[in-house]
């Protein structure tokens, strides 16, 4: 789970050259510009490299060169707040008054709070050189109007506009700070932005009103509706000639399937044997063909499974980024974007899909080993086993750390809460204190953790966890191992470093927007800062019967291997795998790189833990291994 610190999310909103400033209309507040009483605004700014001074009604804003801060501009009433709830948004209008470079201009609008909480939303627009353009931001959305905290336009504290890091000098003029639209407005969605689940996972059938619903493109040859179907035919002459039949708008999310299975019916004069993947926002899935011609006139199925073909393999190189490995996928079921069909001949060929549907493999059984022992053989020996029938033991388990990830969250002992043989790390809506200490900060959710820093560690062996998932928005759990060099190391920060031989392994590292069936694999090392290094796995599977996924790691001297409800699913042979004794971690966040908002409707939700269990090869044991002196 590696910590990504930004001010801002990067998204930049282009404007039109052409567009000008927006206007201001009746159903509008000016809350800065002409008209407005400047002795009502309180104007500051956080740094005395940037200064700024009223003019003809508008607010100009110099900044000079520098390294350090974000110089940022505070719009706020000089006494209360703004009560905006007649309205939906807020746009300030920016004049760019170099010549020569564009402006990279944030807004951002607040409500009172801790700043852990992030309670605002934030835009960026790209101002063009000598362009005056609107900057918007609309309640409860932010980074490219996309749901947000759920501000309160009743209780607004300030605007803040800034430019992140200039190194150059950058002259703007605020020309005015206007609210208005209505009140609750949602933003347009973008075309590509919609996510459309198919109705019991159909794509396509006899049924289905294709222009309404579906968009088809071909490469070599045509796709048109036909009775029944999509008709494709395709020439024979052009190379790597393909159809595609698409979401009419946006992208299918998929998340809830494991495969999607195309049937096709040779409607031509020769046997083809037709190859299919998908594609989807983040890389395209495996290339499957029909394990046999298809005859003319002959109808038959390919299952597309969204797990790679072949296992994925490491980096050879662990000094180089991107580190990407081989094998495995890197698809995203929640974003498919188009189903591929490609003909395997230079010739003339006819076809006919007569069905698309996403949907669920049979379900295999778990391997005899899952649960007693490791999956390959040795002198193995059972090293730790936690099956939370009991109270959690605190000469074995940490439930106080730092929060390093969400920042929104706070760490409690009710919030580890162990029953019926399991533990259930529990994320909610509850106000409190940072590990249940009145002088730590407070923040507005709770949730459960668990680590044996400092108290058992094991360098190698084979670790391995039974695990049900949440599946509320927003949320982050995982399974993972970070070194411990021992107190002689001295503070944690180089205890736990993932330099000098020491390696992040996340094991199981989850985003609830991926689905039930969904996690990666990652591995990280050589520090956080410019020498990180990263590379990792999707790993697609189906829950047991009980819903639970059943997840270990294979660690060996220079080797990992990855195993998921006993399948081997990520590999990787390198002599810059871990080599430092590590501990494990379960936590239980929310947020991540590629998650939705939380909400709140939907907790508590839970992270369960079944059990915990280490096993040890004989030759591999060291002195240092297992319960660590207080």
């Amino acid at each position: 789970m590696l910590l990504v610190a930004a001010f801002t999310a990067a998204w930049i909103g282009f404007v039109p050259e052409s567009q000008a400033r927006a206007p201001v209309s009746a159903g509008t507040q000016t809350l800065m510009g002409a008209g407005v009483d400047t002795t009502t605004l309180t104007i500051v700014s956080n740094t005395p490299r940037q200064t700024h001074e009223l003019v003809d009604g508008g607010l100009l804003v110099t900044i000079e060169p520098g390294k350090k801060a974000t110089p940022t501009l505070f719009i706020r009433p000089a006494e209360g707040v703004w009560d905006l709830s007649s309205y939906g948004h807020i746009i300030a209008n920016v004049t760019n008054l170099d010549k020569e470079k564009p402006l990279r201009m944030h807004m951002r609008v607040d409500n009172a709070g801790p700043w852990q909480n992030k309670p605002w939303n934030t835009e960026i627009i790209r101002v063009l050189p000598g362009k005056t353009q609107p900057v918007k931001v609309i309640f409860g959305h932010h980074h490219g109007f996309n749901p947000g905290f759920k501000l309160d336009p009743s209780k607004v504290t300030k605007v803040a506009l800034f430019i992140e890091h200039p190194e150059e000098k950058y002259s703007y003029r605020v020309e005015s700070v206007v609210a208005g639209g209505p009140a609750g407005e949602v933003p347009k969605v973008k075309a590509e932005r919609v996510r459309v689940k198919p109705e019991n996972g159909v794509i396509l059938d006899a049924e289905t009103r294709i222009g309404q619903t579906l968009k088809l493109t071909a490469r070599g040859g045509t796709a048109q509706a036909t009775e029944g179907g999509v008709a494709l035919e395709f020439s024979g002459k052009a190379e790597n000639a393909a159809a595609a039949i698409r979401p009419r708008e946006g992208r299918w999310n998929l998340n809830e399937h494991l495969q999607v299975a195309v049937t096709l019916t040779n409607t031509g004069d020769s046997p083809v044997t037709p190859q299919v993947w998908l594609d989807s926002n983040k890389a395209p899935g495996d290339k499957v063909s029909f394990a046999e011609p298809i005859a003319p006139g002959e109808q038959a199925t390919v299952v597309v499974p969204f797990m790679g073909q072949t296992l994925w393999e490491g980096p050879a190189d662990a000094t180089k980024k991107p580190a990407y490995g081989t094998g495995g996928t890197r698809f995203a079921s929640n974003t498919t974007s188009a189903v591929f069909i490609a003909p395997d001949v230079q010739s003339p060929v006819s076809l006919r899909v007569d069905r698309i549907e996403a949907g669920m493999p049979p379900r295999q059984p778990m391997p005899d080993w899952v649960g007693k022992r490791p999956p390959v053989q040795g002198d193995w020996s059972l090293t730790f086993e936690e099956n939370f029938d009991k109270p959690i033991d605190p000469e074995v388990w940490n439930i106080y750390t730092s929060n390093f990830w969400d920042k929104r969250s706070h760490f409690s002992k009710d919030n580890v809460i162990v029953g019926d043989g399991v533990v259930k790390l529990r994320f909610e809506k509850k106000t409190g204190h940072h590990n249940d200490d009145p002088s730590r900060k407070v923040t507005d959710y709770a949730t459960g953790f668990l680590d044996t820093y400092g108290k058992w560690v094991q360098t190698y062996g084979y670790f391995e966890a039974r695990m049900k998932l949440p599946d509320a928005p927003g949320m982050w759990p995982a399974f993972w191992t970070m070194p411990d060099r021992g107190v002689e190391a001295g503070p944690q920060w180089k205890r736990a470093s993932i330099a000098d031989g020491g390696m992040e392994l996340d094991i199981m590292e989850y985003l609830s927007r991926w689905g039930p069936n969904r996690f990666t694999t990652a591995f990280h090392w050589d520090g956080y800062r410019k020498n990180h290094k990263a590379t990792g796995n999707t790993t697609y599977f189906m829950p047991d019967e009980d819903g639970f996924v059943t997840v270990g790691i294979l660690w060996l001297p220079g080797s990992v291997t990855v195993y998921t409800n006993g399948v081997p699913t990520s590999g990787w042979t390198n002599p810059r795998i871990c080599s430092v004794r590590s501990y494990i971690k379960f936590t239980a966040v929310s947020g991540g790189w590629d998650n939705d908002p939380i909400d709140d409707s939907q907790l508590p939700a839970d992270f369960v833990i079944d059990y915990v269990r280490v096993w040890q090869r004989a030759d591999l044991k060291l002195e240092t291994d297992g319960p660590q002196a207080p």
